[in-house]
């Protein structure tokens, strides 16, 4: 199946201007999603260093986040997950298995997944109102975050949610905590967090290609483990009719050091670069949509339902 998309013109996704309310400083994306000034603590999105209730959270978080997602471990999972034999299940069956969770590596958001989920996909249905493939991603993009979940193994959070890097190459700078905070500095621990990792130190990894080469495409490159690839893993094995700017927001959506930074470029190919476009696109959504504002879950079931139906056509193997 072939499904064309609309290239997205990206000098115009985002602009500064006064809304019907007055207030000059509110971040309009498309289709007139407001963005919010502040997240639901009141700070900057994603702002490491803000004191919240979070802070501490998201800084350990980190800490052994860095130490522990080394090449064979994420090789190992992928192994391991990649035979999609936990159990058979629809995607909104799925869904409201994440109620229970909530994401610690977030410094934006502590309410449970689905409310995530949902304003998420329902900011990008206001922007872009025909790409329902571009929906429907939006609403799927963390399923994998089930992995917290007893039926998938349970897994601890650090090797599921997060910021997303490649392992198997040395670790960029852009990495979100690359270098220690100053409360754990003060609390003894001296050297950056991926210093722990063995990895660091292996001259097979720790250079800027490591295992890869120039241009290899990232479909080719070990990320760290955690809800994306997994997701990725069960969209692509299921067959799943999403276009390949799908699968790879996916994929994709937590590498910041990519999207944010422009980290790693050297190993993207041109089908990642114009992909790349889509994910822009799609993480202001994801990013600035958080927020205490309630969805009406049972009024946008239908319309999701029916996407999940469209894309997703049978029971996923998971």
């Amino acid at each position: 199946m072939t499904i064309t998309i609309e290239q997205p013109q990206l000098d115009v996704v985002v602009e500064r201007k006064v809304t019907a309310g007055g207030d000059p400083a509110e971040l309009v994306l498309d289709g007139g999603f407001v963005v919010p000034d502040a997240n639901a603590f009141g700070k900057t999105f994603r702002d490491y260093e803000a004191d919240s209730e979070r802070k501490e959270t998201v800084e350990d978080f980190y800490r052994v986040n860095h130490i522990h997602q080394t090449h064979e471990f994420v090789s190992r999972m992928r192994a391991e997950y990649g035979r999609l034999d936990k159990t058979e299940m629809g995607i909104w069956e799925c869904i409201e298995l994440l109620n229970e969770f909530v994401d610690d590596s977030d410094p934006d958001l502590d309410m449970p997944q689905i409310e995530h989920l949902l304003q998420t996909a329902e900011a990008i249905r206001k922007g872009y109102p025909d790409q329902d493939w571009l929906h429907l991603t939006g609403l799927i993009h963390d399923l994998g975050k089930v992995l917290l979940h007893p039926s998938f193994g349970e897994l601890p959070q650090w090797a599921v949610v997060g910021d997303t890097f490649p392992v198997g190459c040395a670790y960029d700078e852009c990495n979100v905590h690359f270098k220690v905070t100053k409360r754990l500095e003060d609390a003894g621990l001296q050297c950056p967090y991926f210093e722990e990792n063995p990895d660091y130190h292996n001259p097979k990894f720790n250079t800027k290609f490591g295992v890869y080469s120039e241009g290899c495409g990232l479909d080719n490159v070990l990320m760290s483990w955690g809800h994306d690839d997994y997701m990725y893993l069960v969209a692509k094995e299921n067959k799943s009719t999403l276009p390949s700017a799908g699968l790879f927001i996916i994929r994709y959506h937590s590498f910041y050091p990519l999207h944010k930074h422009g980290a790693y470029m050297h190993l993207m190919n041109d089908e990642d670069k114009e992909n790349l476009k889509w994910l822009h696109v799609f993480n202001k959504y994801d990013l600035y949509s958080k927020s205490n504002v309630r969805i009406d879950v049972e009024k946008v079931k239908p319309y999701y339902m029916s996407l999940i139906n469209k894309y997703f056509p049978e029971k996923l193997r998971w």
